[in-house]
């Protein structure tokens, strides 16, 4: 398993800003929590999706491929990091 976060810098507030994402072995969301500038949250898992939030079908890309956009500001956070921003996504 691996954590990750991406700040998505734009100007959009119909999108969110803050992205934390599970990912399992093969690449594939597990579990999404997303926040927009608002203070809004979505997030969801296998069994449930809340606030428009839904896991990525494909496989995450890469942190290397993920960086090469520039909107994007991704880095690996720490499970136990994800963890606190799940239980706090209501």
């Amino acid at each position: 398993m691996r954590y990750l976060y991406i700040k998505w810098v734009h100007k959009d507030p119909a999108s969110p800003v803050h992205l934390y994402s599970e990912i399992d072995d093969d690449s594939y969301e597990r579990r999404r929590v997303e926040v927009w500038a608002d203070g809004r949250k979505g997030y969801a898992d296998a069994s449930e999706e809340k606030g428009g939030t839904a896991l990525s079908v494909m496989p995450v890309p890469s942190l290397k491929e993920i960086a090469a956009q520039p909107e994007f500001l991704p880095k690996e956070i720490e499970a136990e990091d994800f963890h606190k921003i799940w239980l706090k996504r209501r």
